[in-house]
């Protein structure tokens, strides 16, 4: 994750020093900024040379955390021009410039501001300031749940049902199409029969009347197509192909081809498209690919390739896995194949 710390004195500079050493390096990568007329900041700590409000325009949308020492209201009117929505909102903090009080101000759960702001308060030896209210009454919190293991949310207007429901002492349900490991809250009910719910899943599936689905990314695409195959055409395919078998396209993290595509142009659109990366394999290596299903072989293809199935082969490489989530399905030119990476549910001990 980024993290872009400004400060506006000399002693908010020394603490975004601090913050910006001290920050886990392994997880966090810190900029430490001072906006200060005649400013000499201590070592590693930049003079901010653009006003504040272009400095936020650039942060807000490149970071993932923007920590401000000073007075919250200057992070909040620094940051109102730009926020648009939880989902895609950076975590946004605001520390008083004696390091005594640290506020979670923006994308407490999705962004994990509030898990920053604890980490953020224990190097300062400050007090946390959490104003969420699943985090006030000790309740399981869905979206920050989610998004600590990197799924997606389907719906932001469940997911705030859910927390109404468990701040009221209600419980919720919830399924996994994956094994479960850890403790599961008790206010979860993994059975019972309850009108709003989630489930940890990759198809679209509706165990409640209202279903949250949290959508692991894990879903890796093989596919095949004819040189110079157009990408509108590639991509419809696929989105139809995920849609008969009722499963995200936000479930996919890779897609797969043999070497001879690493240039197909739209194959790499694709992968823009979904924002995931593309890898090829040779030949030889998606020959060595063992499948505990009978894969569909073409004899033109193997002219053409080498071997008779590229998507299969391809998406079981990709994922490590045996087993084909969707078989070669063959449209048009456009052959789509998937798989699933194993998965696990982990909660919190």
């Amino acid at each position: 994750m980024k993290a872009e710390i400004i400060s506006f004195t000399d002693h908010g500079a020394l603490l975004a020093q601090r913050l910006a050493k001290e920050l886990p390096k392994e997880h966090i990568s810190c900029r430490a900024w001072v906006k200060k007329r005649n400013a000499v900041p201590p070592d590693g700590v930049r003079v901010l040379s653009v006003s504040l409000k272009e400095w936020t325009c650039e942060q807000f949308s490149g970071a993932d955390i923007l920590i401000f020492i000073g007075a919250a209201g200057i992070a909040v009117r620094s940051i109102a021009p730009f926020v648009q929505s939880k989902k895609t909102d950076p975590a946004v903090l605001a520390a008083d410039e004696q390091g005594k009080h640290v506020i979670s101000l923006l994308s407490g759960h999705m962004g994990g501001a509030n898990a920053v702001t604890r980490l953020v308060a224990e190097i300062l030896h400050a007090e946390p300031v959490i104003t969420t209210a699943t985090d006030l009454h000790g309740k399981f919190a869905v979206d920050a749940f989610a998004a600590q293991r990197g799924m997606y949310l389907d719906s932001m207007e469940y997911a705030k049902e859910i927390a109404a429901e468990l701040v009221a002492g209600r419980p919720v349900g919830m399924r996994s199409a994956f094994p479960v490991s850890g403790t599961v809250p008790e206010e979860l009910d993994l059975k019972g029969v309850l009108p709003v719910g989630f489930v940890a899943d990759i198809r679209k599936e509706q165990p409640f009347v209202h279903t949250l689905h949290l959508v692991p990314r894990i879903t890796v695409l093989g596919i095949g197509c004819r040189r110079g195959t157009d990408a509108a055409h590639l991509k419809d395919v696929v989105v139809q192909v995920l849609d008969e078998h009722q499963i995200f396209p936000e479930s996919v993290c890779r897609i797969a081809s043999i070497d001879l595509k690493k240039e197909e142009s739209a194959l790499l659109a694709l992968a823009d498209w979904l924002e995931v990366p593309f890898e090829t394999y040779t030949a030889e290596e998606l020959l060595q690919t063992e499948s505990e299903d009978e894969l569909e072989e073409s004899d033109f293809v193997r002219s053409v390739t080498g071997l008779g199935n590229v998507c299969g082969r391809a998406a079981l490489k990709s994922a490590g896995t045996k087993k084909l989530l969707i078989p070669k399905t063959a449209r048009e030119g456009v052959t789509v194949a998937a798989a699933v990476m194993d998965y696990t549910v982990w909660m919190e001990d």
